[in-house]
């Protein structure tokens, strides 16, 4: 992971400040939306462009891990957000969908810096992330149809177009190229050029995204700071029980020290990205699903940071 994304949050912040002053200029707020997508889909071409696929396979070697990550990612959460949410959302059907959206989707891309810090198994949580990837990328609709279909909030035909347009095509287009590069024998300079470019530029153009979103959408949260407050006692639930299960599920399965804080960090990471390109699409009249992935991240790194140190304290008691 390149350095840049160790400022992930402060970029955010940084982007979300831009956006709000550059939305007080009428011409700028006229057109930044239609410029928020565009951002999104150069941004999620870098990711899979970065993603290893030739790690798929390789993935379910560690039959254990791989069935914990599974099961905690794709079974246990969605209930877990689905049920924070009704408990604490109810009254609020707009955060709860992004809630859900964002809770729903690991981590594909700077998680593995918490995984180094935390001195867990950065090969094992590489391994994991093209099977991470496909499985939400499949289960994101079929989670917003299951819990939010009968509210009239979720148009399924809207939800998989917005996934034909901003998820697939970008998806697409970085497995062609690196089929053409490795036919061409252009490998190395895939390597050592383009994929450090798109990996440094993925935070960028995500900013950029955020930026044009906060010019054009910026006065819902002007409005209403309150939704930050809303959003803090679940998200900090989910954090905390999801990181107790992680640890649970661990000493089940009997993982040592590296393997349990991998374990943990795949499960606690959040995609706010990829959650935040489909809201856009398939919610475009209503910003305050948008909102939430954008306020989640701000959240969720500072909790990952904390959590990585918790987890070195931890790693005393394997020695």
């Amino acid at each position: 992971m390149n350095k840049l994304n160790k400022y992930h949050t402060l970029i955010i912040a940084v982007a979300v400040g831009v956006g709000l002053l550059l939305g007080q200029i009428s011409v700028i707020k006229s057109f930044s939306e239609y410029l928020i997508v565009p951002f999104l889909m150069v941004m999620l071409f870098g990711l899979f462009l970065n993603i290893p696929f030739t790690n798929l396979l390789s993935s379910f070697s560690n039959l254990k891990f791989i069935s914990a990550n599974l099961i905690i990612n794709f079974l246990w959460t969605p209930i877990c957000a689905y049920l924070l949410g009704l408990l604490l959302l109810q009254e609020h059907l707009s955060l709860w969908i992004g809630f859900v959206m964002l809770m729903v989707t690991p981590c594909t891309d700077w998680y593995l810096i918490f995984t180094g810090i935390a001195k867990g198994n950065t090969s094992l949580s590489t391994a994991v992330l093209p099977v991470n990837l496909i499985l939400q990328l499949i289960l994101l609709p079929v989670y917003l149809f299951l819990f939010f279909g009968k509210s009239g909030s979720v148009d399924t035909a809207i939800l998989w177009e917005s996934i034909l347009l901003v998820l697939l095509a970008p998806f697409l287009i970085a497995q062609l190229i690196k089929y053409w590069s490795a036919k061409l024998r252009k490998t190395e300079l895939m390597r050592k050029k383009v994929l450090p470019f798109f990996e440094t530029a993925q935070i960028i153009f995500l900013a950029l995204a955020i930026v044009a979103m906060f010019a054009s959408q910026g006065e819902y949260l002007t409005k209403d700071l309150s939704v930050f407050y809303i959003l803090l006692i679940p998200m900090l639930l989910f954090f905390l029980i999801n990181f107790l299960v992680g640890c649970f599920a661990s000493l089940l399965l009997k993982f040592n020290y590296k393997d349990s804080a991998s374990l943990s960090l795949t499960t606690l990471a959040r995609n706010s990205p990829i959650a935040l390109a489909v809201s856009l699409t398939a919610f475009p009249n209503d910003p305050l699903i948008c909102l939430v992935l954008v306020i989640g991240p701000l959240l969720e790194l500072p909790i990952l940071t904390l959590i990585s140190q918790i987890l070195l304290k931890i790693r005393k008691a394997y020695k």
